[in-house]
């Protein structure tokens, strides 16, 4: 393990790290020697892909990296990696930095049907399950996490929220529903956890090219979009917003709670 490293002997949680976001935030953070609890729900054969990634940035890093596949959105996996990660890591109590939750599992459907979609539309169990994924999760596992004692005593808690959250993207209605209760969470979570140590913000990314904002309907005019409106010339990369988890986490960020952070180059501004 490298020592020389502000992060030395602490934790991150990533809920949704095999892609994305949670992965980017994975190499960042392990560059600056953060060990690290990658989750993810895929399948055998896409899994080997993801666990060669990871030892690959665990070895070049000198961090521990561990993977799990499990369901982030059931009791039974929080259980499971509350018993497992203690058990691999030997992890001791009050090693935890930082949680994030980067999981995007939601339905993707209008509200009414013009008569020519081939899929149904929105239902509000499929708001629910949304909802769930998106937001709600997010206070079970830092229930979780604060309840088994391994929460570090000045930890961060992030999630990723969207500006589809207040305003109308095509097919984003169960996802805006879920990001905008995120919003309102998030501001309880950094006054009533704040007492643990805890220190809850959001980061609205600019438009960015993911696994995930390619199955929003529409996702080609929403990319087209942003390559000029953008100031900075540039769509959002992963690696911003990674960077800014990063700086979230240090002891200069001590006094940042409760908010919501524009990653984007200055897109929102137009």
């Amino acid at each position: 393990m490298n020592k020389n490293t502000p992060f030395s002997g602490l934790w991150a949680v990533i809920l949704g790290g095999s892609s994305g976001f949670g992965l980017a935030t994975t190499e960042k953070l392990a560059r600056h020697g953060m060990n690290i609890a990658v989750l993810y729900r895929e399948t055998s054969v896409a899994e080997k892909a993801t666990r060669k990634k990871i030892l690959q940035i665990a070895t070049e890093n000198e961090v521990e990296i561990l993977p799990y596949n499990l369901n982030a959105l059931s009791q039974q996996g929080r259980d499971s990696f509350i018993q497992q990660f203690t058990a691999d890591a030997g992890v001791s109590k009050h090693k935890v930095k930082l949680l994030l939750h980067s999981i995007a599992r939601g339905n993707l459907k209008p509200l009414v049907s013009s008569g020519k979609e081939t899929y149904s539309v929105l239902s509000a169990e499929d708001m629910q399950f949304t909802t769930y994924a998106m937001s709600n999760s997010l206070l079970d596992w830092t229930r979780t996490l604060l309840d088994a004692g391994l929460f570090h005593r000045d930890a961060r808690v992030i999630g990723l929220t969207s500006e589809g959250a207040h305003k109308y993207w095509e097919g984003y209605a169960a996802v805006s529903i879920a990001k905008a209760s995120l919003e309102s969470l998030a501001k309880y979570m950094a006054v009533e956890f704040s007492s643990s140590g805890l220190k809850t913000n959001l980061i609205q990314a600019g438009i960015t090219e993911t696994a995930s904002l390619r199955m929003i309907p529409g996702a080609e005019k929403l990319l087209e979009i942003a390559k000029t409106r953008n100031p900075m010339g540039r769509m959002t990369q992963t690696e911003d917003v990674a960077n800014v988890i990063y700086l979230l986490c240090t002891d200069e960020a001590f006094w940042i709670n409760g908010s919501i952070i524009h990653v984007d180059g200055g897109e929102h501004c137009r």
